[in-house]
């Protein structure tokens, strides 16, 4: 079981905690010049880095306030905790770059800066995808 620290009642377990998605995704400036795409693309992608991610996490059955979480998404253990408007801790995991190196906030759609992502310098073969075999059984189903 996960153990999670709240900022403000201690460590817990997991079970009293509920997660509340990426951290630091910044609301659009002009909500109202979005276009269908742009709201689904500011409500529904997320980053999904191997290494440190920031995330919002709520102590739903004790103070029931909301902070933040730098996670490793390649190991699951959470490497930092720090409240609302504090600033994000710069950590270094130790299964992947800088913290630092990593993107610092989600660009918003409709945002200076937005556009195409840029991919990993390390993108190697590893993310092709692999050929899949599909086996079929007939145990169980009486044929």
């Amino acid at each position: 079981m996960l153990i999670i620290d709240c900022p403000w009642c201690g460590p817990r377990q997991e079970t009293e905690f509920g997660y509340g998605g990426q951290a630091h995704v910044a609301y659009p400036e002009d909500p109202h010049a979005l276009d269908d795409a742009a709201w689904a693309e500011y409500l529904f992608y997320r980053d999904n880095p191997k290494g440190i991610y920031a995330e919002r996490w709520v102590h739903s059955v004790g103070c029931r306030r909301w902070f933040n979480a730098l996670r490793d998404t390649h190991t699951y253990d959470i490497v930092a905790i720090y409240r609302m408007g504090e600033p994000r801790p710069d950590v270094a995991s130790p299964n992947g770059p800088q913290d630092s190196e990593l993107l610092q906030s989600t660009v918003v759609p409709g945002t200076p800066g937005s556009g195409a992502s840029e991919t990993s310098p390390e993108a190697g073969p590893e993310l092709q995808p692999a050929a899949t075999t599909t086996t079929t059984s007939t145990e169980g189903t009486g044929k």
